[in-house]
């Protein structure tokens, strides 16, 4: 399956909810499902169709594919990785996706939305535990920091970076030291710590069939 190429705020309407897509945009009055919140294709007085279960679990699935960015074929593989793992399915899931270098690049406030935490990590500016890291998929665990490549700090991009990154939050699963503009993986995270957009039962829901 292609990378979704649409407007992505077809997205967030089409699922009724911001998935904050477009980082700092989404919390702007220039979000789109703001000003038209009905579904694309929507017109008024159209009665709206009732869903099904098996398209209500697929919403749920997309809804997490496009939340993290992440194509069918990578998805699956990663609900097999959570499925194989003990405990709840569902939170495996959401775990391992939390865990993905580009999530950890866009929770450190190191870029506005995870498409381009992505753009970083693929172009070489990210540094993990000391060492060049280009594959946005890789997994960070407990201890692992989070730095840039010595060359990416004379950007422009980092400098602004700099100035701006004192005013964001971090989540409590990691650390940032703001004046260095490194962060750690402090602990794995757990589902309490992380506000997941969409249902991880459906999801299981939709691959048991």
């Amino acid at each position: 399956m292609a990378r979704y190429t649409e407007a992505i705020c077809r997205l967030c309407r089409r699922n009724g909810e911001k998935l904050f897509l477009k980082g700092a945009r989404c919390f702007t009055p220039k979000c789109a499902i703001d000003k038209r919140p009905k579904p694309p294709g929507q017109t008024t007085g159209r009665r709206r169709r009732r869903f099904s279960d098996r398209a209500l679990q697929l919403r749920e699935k997309q809804k997490a594919r496009y939340t993290y960015g992440i194509l069918e074929r990578q998805f699956r593989k990663t609900f097999e990785i959570a499925e194989k793992q003990a405990g709840i399915t569902g939170d495996n899931l959401l775990v391992l996706l939390e865990r993905r270098l580009d999530n950890v690049v866009y929770r450190l406030g190191f870029a506005d939305s995870r498409s381009q935490a992505r753009q970083l990590v693929l172009h070489g500016h990210i540094m993990l535990s000391g060492k060049k890291v280009n594959i946005p998929s890789r997994l960070v665990k407990e201890g692992d920091t989070i730095g840039w490549r010595e060359g990416s700090k004379k950007t422009e991009y980092y400098k602004i970076l700099a100035e701006s990154i004192e005013a964001k939050d971090i989540l409590s699963w990691l650390s940032l030291d703001k004046q260095n503009m490194v962060g750690q993986v402090i602990t794995l995270p757990t589902p309490d710590q992380v506000d997941a957009k969409f249902d991880g039962k459906a999801v299981i829901e939709y691959y048991s069939r």
